[in-house]
């Protein structure tokens, strides 16, 4: 087959910019929950602003920089040391200077906040506690189902599960303005300070022991959603008071976790409104 040799100017007229463009890779989209540099992160701690996690460059000496990685770890942030090649591939600026961070889309509350969220409304508190989910969709989604459905609050942990970054803010759909999310050191400590005050805590598990609509979700209840892949952790599983199911009819064996968040809660609505 022969080919043909074309000018710039013919190729141009044959393959116009526009239709390019069409074709060509998107840019990437700049994180509004990523702040990049050593000033830029000291701002914001300075400024109180939440810092959900701080990425700093494995192996690097530099004082000023572990200092910063201190002060952030004190402020509640989880850091995590990784390969500078992939704060490279993290960066939109080009100039992280060794540390990048993701602040949280908005503040925290308290296991407090959230019971007197339900006390203010005269109702028994429904809560919905997320054993370190790992992927924004599914916390954002989890976000909406909870606020659609009047839940209380929602409970995460600080170390191993996605906090309130943009992603899961968007996901949320607005939802995240409106749900009051607690970030615990330890969600086994958490369920029993719940217990203490009177919360009945839920585990969800493809073998639990009760199917849903057997469970008394009418009182005040926390829901508890495993990790995306393993499910609860042992110590998780070990402090629910009662497991329950979904009952699944398909040949599938299990439900997305925002999906059985959603159903657990709206059972939950079902029974509190007496129908």
């Amino acid at each position: 087959m022969k080919y043909e040799r074309r000018s710039p100017r013919e190729q141009e007229k044959r393959y116009p910019r526009e239709d390019k463009r069409r074709y060509a890779d998107p840019e990437p989209e700049e994180n509004e929950g990523q702040i990049e540099g050593r000033n830029a992160l000291t701002e914001a701690l300075r400024s109180g602003r939440t810092i959900d996690k701080v990425f700093v460059a494995a192996g690097d000496t530099d004082r000023s920089l572990q200092r910063l990685a201190a002060q952030a770890k004190e402020a509640g942030a989880v850091v995590v040391p990784v390969d500078r090649r992939k704060l490279d591939a993290m960066s939109t600026s080009h100039s992280h200077q060794g540390v990048i961070a993701l602040v949280a889309a908005r503040e925290y509350f308290s296991l407090d906040d959230i019971l007197e969220e339900a006390a203010s409304r005269g109702e028994n508190a429904l809560i919905v506690i997320c054993d370190e989910l790992s992927d924004p969709h599914n916390l954002g989604a989890i976000l909406r189902s909870a606020e659609c459905a009047g839940a209380h609050g929602v409970i995460i942990p600080k170390r191993r599960s996605v906090g309130l970054t943009a992603v899961v803010a968007k996901a949320s759909a607005g939802a995240v303005e409106y749900m009051k999310v607690a970030r615990v050191t330890n969600i086994t400590a958490a369920i029993q300070e719940l217990k203490e005050k009177g919360v009945w805590i839920f585990g969800t598990a493809a073998e639990g022991s009760i199917p849903m609509y057997d469970a008394d979700l009418k009182g005040p209840a926390a829901i508890v959603i495993g990790n995306e892949g393993d499910g609860m952790s042992r110590l998780v599983r070990e402090s629910c008071d009662v497991t329950v199911h979904i009952p699944m009819k398909g040949r599938i064996s299990s439900l997305n976790a925002s999906n059985a968040a959603s159903i657990l809660l709206y059972e939950a609505v079902r029974q509190r409104s007496g129908r």
